[in-house]
């Protein structure tokens, strides 16, 4: 099989959650093999910081745009679809990176964390997947749509306090089995691929403030991975030839005990 990225030199992506840590990642890597990346954020000083990152990827073979988008909002989505369409041209890949957990156990945490967690890594997921499709499927494109899944979308673990964190990563597993059937059903050759990363460095564990101590120390004591690890899994994905889709790539620091 040979691994590559030519057919997406020039090509417009979209990468949600791309201020830090996985989401960064990917579109560092997507621009480094020539695509043209808009990442989403929710909030404008963070659009402001993409934009500023931009200009240290100025000489590599694509670009990259920050662009202002609340994933929990469906207009928000909507309204980046378009921008994005109009200013940088036709969609062929989006990667799903951005999620929301806050750590609690289920019969303590509060109903509007629940309801950010599964708008954020559900609803708004389902948003971009049926916008990206409806549009590559409307030009005949033969694009890629990419979940950033967790182990966790695998097995409930017991050391974490996950309450329905894990419950959306399980529903994002089965989303990924119900696109593959979608796009079987209507002749497509559209892509999608769920990536399912153990223990990573980001915002929701080495960097959160919110983690309590126990969990901290838990997470320090494990063997994790990096957020560049997880963009190379997507990468690899994406350079599968036209004839063979990466449905499922679980990756895990070695030593994961899980």
């Amino acid at each position: 099989m040979v691994l590559s990225m030519e057919k997406w030199m020039g090509k417009v992506a979209i990468v949600t959650g791309a201020t830090s840590g996985i989401g960064a990642a990917v579109a560092d890597a997507l621009v480094e093999n020539g695509l043209i990346v808009a990442s989403l954020d929710r909030s404008e000083s963070r659009v402001a910081t993409i934009n500023q990152r931009s200009m240290q990827l100025v000489g590599k073979k694509g670009k990259l745009y920050g662009v202002k988008a609340d994933l929990t909002k469906q207009q928000d989505i909507l309204a980046a679809f378009k921008w994005v369409q109009d200013n940088l041209g036709l969609v062929h890949v989006v990667v799903n990176c951005a999620g929301f957990f806050k750590e609690a156990a289920l019969c303590e945490s509060n109903t509007e964390d629940w309801r950010r967690t599964i708008d954020t890594n559900v609803i708004a997921l389902c948003i971009m997947s049926r916008e990206a499709v409806k549009k590559m499927m409307l030009n005949n494109i033969n694009g890629h749509i990419v979940y950033i899944n967790s182990i966790l979308g695998h097995f409930c673990p017991i050391e974490f306090r996950m309450n329905i964190y894990s419950a959306t990563k399980c529903a994002v597993t089965a989303l990924t089995e119900t696109m593959r059937q979608e796009l079987i059903s209507s002749e497509s050759k559209i892509k999608v691929t769920s990536v399912s990363p153990g223990l990573t460095v980001s915002e929701m564990t080495t960097f959160s403030k919110d983690l309590t101590e126990e969990t901290r120390r838990f997470v320090k004591d494990r063997p994790i991975l990096k957020a560049e690890d997880v963009a190379d899994a997507v990468v690899y994905a994406l350079s599968t030839p036209e004839h063979v889709k990466v449905h499922e790539l679980t990756i895990k620091p070695v030593g994961e005990p899980h």
